[in-house]
């Protein structure tokens, strides 16, 4: 099948299940965010006089509770600083509906909404234009990862897809260069040309690229470290490439 010839694939819709979002920057960044729809805000006193003149831009009245009620909704153990967001997900753009410029992210199979989540803040800073999981061997959208990621939610487009490595081949079909990341790899990041547009293919700890999304990448790159220990948390190491890529 030739580029030209490339249909773009059709995902399947997530369920329409609404999103809760604890704490405070990602509040914040939800109720700043004009194509979140909103549908009930609960807070406590405290966070009440933090959120109401924002909520009440929104046409949202905040409903004050105790703080045991917002326990119970996202759980004992979850540092939801007085204030929960119901809210409807966010819609999810297709791949033929991404920027084909700058950097785009990939995850192959990263599982753990805390990693996924401070990728998420890091592909936010460097204003990646989308962020590309598997629909499948990836977390869903909880509190966790809402927090983790620090409200960048509202900034990188989150797109679930079926296949990773036909996605692969769909953003090559766009321009884009397919570059893995691997401890193994014999060129270094710093050498691999920067022109954009570049998506960056990372993998799970432990387990790396599987086969088939390394060879589908056009280059796969190793991190330079001067240390003994040549591996490194995946959210850590996506920050470091990101910077590499972009300076």
């Amino acid at each position: 099948m030739t580029q030209k010839n490339f249909k773009p694939r059709r995902e399947p819709p997530a369920a329409d299940a609404p999103d809760l979002i604890h704490g405070a920057h990602p509040v914040t960044e939800a109720l700043k965010n004009p194509k979140r729809k909103l549908i009930a805000l609960k807070v406590t006193v405290n966070a009440a006089e933090r959120l109401g003149a924002l909520a009440t831009a929104r046409g949202l009245e905040p409903e004050v509770v105790h703080p045991r009620i917002l326990d119970h909704l996202v759980g004992a153990d979850a540092v939801h600083q007085g204030m929960v967001l119901e809210a409807r997900p966010l819609r999810s753009p297709r791949l033929d509906q991404i920027e084909r410029a700058g950097i785009i992210v990939l995850l192959d199979q990263v599982t753990d909404p805390h990693n996924v989540g401070a990728i998420l803040r890091s592909c936010a800073a460097f204003r990646v234009n989308a962020l590309v999981t598997t629909a499948r061997h990836s977390p869903e959208a909880s509190g966790v990862l809402f927090k983790s990621a620090s409200g960048a939610v509202e900034h990188v487009p989150l797109v679930k897809v079926t296949n990773l490595a036909r996605a692969m081949a769909e953003l090559r079909s766009y321009g884009f260069r397919l570059i893995g990341l691997d401890s193994e790899a014999e060129t270094a990041i710093g050498a691999v040309d920067k022109t954009p547009p570049i998506a960056l293919v990372l993998g799970a700890e432990g387990k790396g690229l599987r086969q088939l999304t390394r060879a589908t990448c056009d280059v796969v790159a190793r991190l330079d470290m001067p240390g003994e220990i040549k591996s490194i948390n995946v959210s850590n190491a996506a920050a470091i490439c990101l910077y590499a890529l972009t300076h």
